[in-house]
């Protein structure tokens, strides 16, 4: 059991450090060499953890030869809209049960088989918010 659990860390940090690769490069490729402060946007359903992925933006940031004296990380709550009604809706994932959030961490899609449309009942809805890395802002120096 124990292999299993380290496998499933491994997993996540290795989540964490591709996400914090992704914004590096993004930054990168706007030409920026020295950032004040990054402020990144990640939804809720995509399940970051916290220390590990502001630790890796800082090293990663060192590693590509990047300076960024501050990292922010903001998460947003999934934001649903249904398909049918045209209903939207947020929802809080610490008031789901501990299996749909466990299913919910690991697969995110997975809210397209627990979650409805509180309004008609429907399962056809979109992600609105809440899934991804929606937005890295870049404050400059000085």
């Amino acid at each position: 059991m124990r292999t299993a659990l380290k496998r499933v860390e491994v997993y996540f940090a290795v989540h964490e450090w591709a996400l914090a690769e992704s914004v590096i490069l993004y930054v990168l490729d706007r030409g920026v060499k020295e950032a004040k402060r990054l402020v990144i946007k990640a939804g809720a359903l995509q399940s970051i953890d916290r220390d590990i992925f502001l630790f890796a933006v800082q090293e990663l940031s060192k590693e590509y030869g990047i300076r960024v004296d501050e990292v922010e990380l903001v998460i947003e709550d999934p934001v649903l809209k249904c398909n049918v009604c045209g209903y939207t809706w947020s929802v809080d994932l610490a008031s789901l049960d501990e299996h749909v959030r466990e299913a919910i961490h690991f697969l995110p899609e997975a809210v397209y088989a627990y979650l409805k449309c509180p309004n008609c009942s429907s399962v056809d809805f979109e992600i609105v918010r809440g899934r991804g890395l929606s937005e890295v802002l870049v404050e400059g120096r000085g």
